[in-house]
């Protein structure tokens, strides 16, 4: 009996640890869904005031939201491609990793990117734009670099299969199309004989009519004279009338 107990607490206490961990992992993925959900919708936010300040502000203010926008899409796109790609080609790991490092110095520029849109002095924020557009320039040529050439790796190796796909489709349609085959040149294959003649009455299977009688009717030859019995020594001669 005790063993019974125990052997139900044990269960009871497995499943409640279950229990646990699945709750915990519910609220994390959870956690981590609205997580994702908030920065998706603070990036479009940032994005979308960017492309506002391009066209409102003028001047080093708006120049400096065109470098953040141009950098932010840039990077976020590369990002994007490689992430999506390294799934199905283990050759991209160290494209990522390159990526990794060029995430750092865009992180830093758009930082201050960022600070720089508050900046009180005009001069010195028109004096600082040349080599912020020459790095923002360096950073999205090296991310752009990463991006198109796992597009074209990917594109290649699609080619490849599609080429090798349509050469084995080529073979199989050939081989549908040869329908016809050539006969062998050996002798004829010889005729069945021919079966014996069965007896009209068995073979009939139709139901005769009045027509096909009367018609088999004239092909029977006609009945002739009635021919003499032979008289053999043996017989007893027939006797007169008179003598009765």
């Amino acid at each position: 009996m005790e063993a019974v107990l125990t052997v139900i607490a044990l269960l009871f206490v497995l499943c409640l640890i279950l229990g646990v961990y699945a709750t915990v992992k519910a609220v994390g993925a959870a956690k981590r869904g609205v997580d994702r959900t908030i920065a998706q919708a603070r990036r479009t936010v940032e994005d979308t005031t960017l492309r506002a300040r391009t066209l409102t502000q003028p001047g080093p203010a708006g120049e400096l939201a065109e470098l953040r926008l141009r950098l932010r899409t840039s990077m976020r796109a590369t990002q994007d491609a490689l992430h999506a790609g390294v799934t199905e080609d283990e050759s991209l790991k160290e494209a990522l990793g390159l990526f990794k490092r060029l995430s750092a110095h865009g992180h830093e520029l758009d930082a201050e990117l960022r600070r720089l849109e508050t900046e009180p002095d005009r001069q010195a924020l028109v004096s600082r734009l040349p080599e912020l557009r020459e790095r923002t320039e360096r950073v999205t040529r090296s991310a752009d670099s990463l991006r198109w050439a796992a597009h074209d790796r990917a594109r290649r190796f699609a080619d490849d299969d599609l080429d090798a796909l349509s050469a084995q489709i080529d073979v199989e349609a050939g081989a549908l199309r040869h329908w016809t085959r050539e006969q062998p040149t050996g002798s004829a294959p010889s005729w069945p004989e021919a079966a014996a003649p069965q007896d009209a009455a068995s073979s009939q299977t139709w139901p005769q009519t009045p027509e096909s009688r009367a018609a088999r009717e004239q092909t029977r030859p006609a009945l002739g004279p009635r021919t003499q019995r032979p008289v053999y020594p043996w017989q007893r001669k027939p006797r007169p009338e008179s003598s009765r």
